[in-house]
């Protein structure tokens, strides 16, 4: 019996022994990666036909990044990256397919590809190849499920990259935009910040002085300045959102450092009658352990010096695409002869603290940003023969639109955005393969081709991202109550008498969509989507009091703390649901006139008033018509034809769902908007002499640009809007698209047209919706001249504007 025990135990135990055996051969890792699990290990790493296609493991982070690259290229086209495991890479070309590069095309928010590249059309890229014989079936929503080799596995050389030719039209909603950006090792250099040394700088904002520190680990790191030069110094500030740099006061730092090191050296203690220190003492003593020199000497103590040396051109948009030395990891030795790098820049106008340092610094008037979200990003417009244009985006890059951020009192350039990204212009085009170095003062400096219409459209209008300084405005505002990010109840952060600082509401009075831009923008949510003056919808739990009222903004400050308000809180309705929120949004819609339409169909038409009567319903006549003797006589109309443009990123639409449209029995439709559109006769003083205003009874997309699909028909009572890149015609042959002129006498006026007058629908840009035109009128017949819209000439043109025979003011009243 105990025989047979034993011989059971031994059975058992050579069992487990080889199960234990295989379970290790099976989960100990192979040295050599292979990203395509196997049933079984190899002894040993033979050569091996190409293998079957798998599907690509699934890549660490929730959303593979990928972006088109190389030269030369427009918006979308290029060589396709992939962002995997911290670092970009390539496709092989092998197997690739039009398949492939749709899957790709919609993954970048393109509808489609229209075709595919191999052998590197775009330039050999860097680093790994991520993926080779990609296979897909064309239903995927990545590459990354695609069938391919796997990740990193792959026998092609970068004379194979991949590229995809993707249709210039982009999925409805995807905002993601088509970036340029810097090419470079973020795993060398992530961050890049000032401390400041002198206590004083710390509470002033932006923080311009300082020592450079870089993010390292955990922490941040000093560099040495060592063969530091103006060069780096020009790079730094431009990362950090200054124009310009400084020259830096060394002494003033060595001073401090040798002072540090001889209070360290030999520590000076008071003492008091008894012989103690006293608290006094000690708090000195606590002082001085973080003076600005000690701080300065305890850190190079520490060995934080992660970055030895620095050789920077000066045309590098960020430090990490300069030559650096890093200090190795084992080394002893900390900055021999140096210390830690110290620069200085000096702020945009903007942004500056000293206003008589304000008035010498000037930014260029002949370049602009239009149509951007947030301060110093924006479609480029340039000037030229006193009108504004637009650039074309063949060969724009980094350096370019940094030269234009530098120009305009920013830093250098974040992003070159390509394909009217920022919405598009409208009028003439400037430039093409703009080819700035970097150093240059103003794009116009640049190298550049002058261009026909068969080059360039408005659809490839270049666009920027600039680095701006960090001002902390974000910090003192937030939303409560919504339901999203995006929306809720304004609040702001405010200090009392004693210095205490709390949240409050700000009264709903009069906020209008422009305090609502400032809102969202200093919240850095994009554009204003609606402005409210009621929020009784939205959760109430944790109101606060009101602390601002009788808000007043232009629409272009950086914070509500930079518009008009009451002094003390005034405010009839003071309970929390009447209290202003917001509703941002990543875009905006944008509607521009089409002015030299209005020019070239204007006439005037002597219109008998029995085919008046709808119209009169709809007061689209001049008062005295209800004196008129009906339906005998007529009335005298000036009548011109509008074409409403919506170049912005989002679509155009009512404020009022369908449920609350007009409808009008006489003329038989809807009316979505009250008022879409005033028409005025302005007289020399300014004075309306004659008005119009057209309801939107159709807000539709009459036609589009190429490429583009209508979405919008009002027949069948169908959804009214206006698409980006489409626009709606108003014929000078339908009731309303008028003027009553009949009490007019003879001579020189200013037509004025405003679109969305009342800015019922929230834009991107509103000083656009005007436009204006001189008008002379002899009693018979009528010209019109020099139409254009509100923001198209520049202030020496508007100014011969305004002295044209009989004018003294033309100001488009908004």
């Amino acid at each position: 019996m105990e025989k047979s025990r034993r011989r059971h135990q031994l059975a058992f135990s050579l069992l487990f022994g080889f199960w234990l055996t295989c379970c290790l051969a099976q989960t100990t890792p192979s040295s050599r990666a292979t990203p395509t699990p196997t049933s079984a290990p190899t002894p040993a790493p033979t050569p091996a036909p190409t293998p079957a296609p798998s599907p690509s493991p699934k890549p660490l982070t929730d959303r593979l990044k990928v972006r088109l690259a190389g030269y030369p290229r427009k918006h979308n086209e290029g060589r396709v990256e992939l962002f995997y495991k911290g670092e970009w890479g390539t496709i092989c070309d092998d197997d690739f397919s039009i398949t492939n590069a749709n899957v790709l095309c919609r993954q970048l928010g393109f509808v489609s590809a229209t075709g595919w590249t191999h052998s590197a059309k775009y330039g050999k890229g860097q680093g790994k190849i991520w993926l080779d014989n990609v296979m897909c079936g064309g239903g995927e929503k990545s590459i990354e499920f695609c069938k391919s080799r796997g990740w990193g596995n792959s026998d092609c050389t970068h004379d194979e990259d991949a590229g995809v030719v993707c249709k210039d039209e982009r999925i409805p909603g995807f905002v993601d935009p088509n970036v340029i950006d810097a090419h470079v090792d973020e795993n060398k250099v992530e961050e890049v910040r000032l401390r400041p040394v002198v206590a004083v700088a710390k509470k002033r904002l932006p923080i311009s002085e300082g020592v450079v520190e870089v993010k390292y680990k955990d922490g941040w790191a000093q560099i040495c300045d060592v063969g530091w030069s103006i060069k780096n110094t020009r790079v730094v500030c431009g990362m950090l959102g200054f124009p310009h740099e400084r020259k830096v006061n060394k002494n003033f730092y060595k001073r401090l450092k040798k002072r540090a090191a001889e209070k360290v050296s030999r520590p000076k203690v008071n003492v008091s009658a008894g012989g103690r220190p006293t608290s006094k003492a000690k708090a000195n003593s606590k002082s001085k352990q973080s003076s600005p020199g000690k701080r300065l000497y305890l850190e190079r103590q520490k060995n934080h010096f992660h970055i030895h040396s620095v050789a920077c051109l000066g045309t590098e948009v960020h430090l990490a695409a300069c030559p650096l030395e890093f200090n190795k990891p084992n080394a002893t030795s900390t900055c021999d002869g140096g210390m830690a790098a110290v620069v200085s820049c000096m702020p945009g106008p903007l942004f500056m603290q000293n206003s008589g340092l304000k008035k010498k610094l000037k930014t260029s008037r002949n370049v602009r940003l239009k149509g951007g979200a947030k301060l110093g990003e924006g479609r480029v417009e340039v000037l030229k023969d006193n009108e504004w244009g637009t650039v074309c985006d063949d060969r724009w890059n980094l350096q370019s639109a940094s030269v234009v951020c530098r120009e305009l009192g920013f830093g250098s350039a974040k992003e070159a955005l390509t394909g009217a990204r920022m919405g598009q212009g409208m009028g003439p085009i400037y430039m093409n393969e703009v080819k700035c170095v970097g150093q240059e003062k103003s794009i116009w400096n640049c190298p550049f081709k002058n261009i026909t219409s068969e080059d360039c459209q408005h659809m490839e209008d270049a666009a920027v991202r600039c680095n701006v300084p960090y001002m902390g405005f974000e910090n003192l505002i937030r939303l409560t109550g919504g339901r999203t990010r995006y929306e809720g109840r304004v609040e702001v952060l405010g200090s009392d008498s004693n210095g205490t600082q709390s949240w409050g509401l700000i009264c709903g009075e009069s906020w209008s969509p422009k305090e609502a831009m400032v809102a969202c923008r200093q919240l850095g949510l994009g554009y204003a989507n609606q402005g409210l003056q009621e929020t009784w919808y939205w959760d109430s739990s944790n109101v606060t009091e009101m602390v601002m009222s009788g808000v007043k903004c232009t629409g272009t400050e950086m914070s509500l703390s930079q518009c008009q308000h009451h002094k003390t809180v005034s405010c009839q309705k003071s309970a929390a649901k009447f209290s202003a929120g917001v509703i941002c949004s990543d875009t905006a819609s944008d509607l521009v006139l089409n002015a030299p339409l209005v020019q070239q169909t204007v006439y005037i038409e002597d219109r008998p008033l029995h085919m008046l009567y709808c119209a009169a319903e709809e007061d689209c006549l001049s008062k005295s018509a209800a004196k008129a003797n009906w339906p005998y006589g007529h009335r005298r109309l000036l009548r011109f034809s509008s074409q409403i443009h919506n170049i912005g990123r989002a679509d155009f639409k009512p404020k009022a769902g369908r449920h609350s449209w007009v409808w009008h029995a006489c003329h038989g439709h809807y009316h979505s908007m009250d008022i879409f559109t005033h028409y005025d006769l302005l007289n020399a003083n300014g004075t309306k002499v004659a008005e119009g205003h057209k309801a939107s009874f159709c807000l539709e997309d009459t036609d589009c640009q190429e490429g583009v699909s209508k979405r919008y028909e009002c027949a069948n009572f169908g959804d009214q809007g206006i698409t980006v890149g489409c626009w709606d015609l108003y014929r000078h042959d339908i009731d309303c698209q008028w003027i009553d002129i009949t009490d007019v006498r003879p001579g020189n006026y200013i037509l004025q047209i405003v679109i969305n007058p009342n800015q019922e629908v929230a834009e991107s840009d509103f000083t656009n919706n005007g436009m204006k035109c001189n008008c002379k009128y002899d009693g018979h017949r009528i010209w019109l001249h020099n139409c254009h819209i509100g923001d198209a000439f520049s202030e020496e043109a508007e100014r011969r504007f305004d002295k044209y025979p009989g004018q003294l003011n033309n100001q488009v009243s908004q």
